[in-house]
């Protein structure tokens, strides 16, 4: 680690006061350009201890960056990983308040629910989908805390890939009953398609972006415990939106999940 403790532990309170605060900031690497790929992480980590220290609860992982489209839009190309707790949840149908929200965008998701714990190094696409109890459509809210949603890979990762809100909903269906690659995708704002796309977009296979997650976690000593959501990684660009924006996902076979803007 290029970093010293005292410094991930300032810049990790920085970052998650900007997302309390509503407020942007200049991407951390502009300050610590030898910021490296273990600082990055470290300071996810210590944004995670922090809202757990005050009482959120881990629900789940989330993959970004999966989709070639969304490597594409964001000028990197890796995917990232990050966490998401429970203060990050929407009701279905539910409504979201855009004051909350910096420069908030959406983007459409296949989420995997876990029946058992999936551990790396080695895990591959048939070990998630025999790990998966359900998969169904979700909706991811990124708002990225860096000025005008400009950042570098590590940047983003320090600032837990963007995370915001996240809703699921529709059809609970197991891996076993869709062929999650060829699953298509249409996403909808005021009744009006922005986004049209299909489960292979993200990495060849949804649960591809899964088992990369489990692959990472390894490396770290950590593992996606049974009962985990994962998002498996937005399967288009990103598509802005607005106080007043009514926002709906339709996923073949797995139905429908919504969100609205006020």
């Amino acid at each position: 680690m290029a970093l010293e403790a005292n410094v991930i532990d300032r810049l990790a309170e920085h970052l998650e006061r900007c997302q309390l605060e509503v407020r942007d900031t200049t991407k951390i690497t502009d300050e610590y350009p030898d910021l490296d790929w273990q600082d990055a992480y470290a300071i996810q980590d210590r944004i995670l201890r922090r809202k757990c220290a005050r009482g959120a609860r881990l629900v789940g992982l989330k993959c970004g960056l999966t989709s070639h489209a969304k490597m594409k839009q964001m000028g990197v190309t890796d995917p990232v990983f990050g966490f998401l707790v429970d203060e990050f949840a929407v009701p279905a149908s539910g409504k979201l308040e855009r004051r909350r929200l910096i420069h908030p965008k959406v983007e459409p998701e296949i989420a995997f629910v876990l029946k058992r714990q999936l551990q790396g190094p080695g895990c591959h696409v048939a070990a998630v989908l025999a790990a998966t109890d359900f998969v169904v459509p979700g909706i991811e809210v990124i708002d990225s805390r860096y000025r005008d949603f400009k950042f570098d890979l590590k940047s983003v990762i320090a600032d837990n890939t963007s995370a915001a809100n996240f809703v699921i909903g529709g059809v609970p269906m197991r891996p076993d009953e869709v062929d999650l690659r060829t699953l298509g995708v249409v996403m909808e704002k005021n009744g009006q398609v922005v986004a049209l796309g299909a489960g292979a977009s993200v990495v060849g296979h949804p649960a591809a972006a899964v088992a990369m997650l489990a692959n990472h976690l390894s490396r770290r000593g950590q593992c996606i415990p049974a009962g985990a959501l994962v998002l498996s990684g937005g399967v288009t660009e990103a598509v802005a939106v607005d106080a007043g924006d009514h926002v709906a996902l339709r996923v073949q076979h797995l139905g429908s999940v919504s969100l609205r803007f006020v």
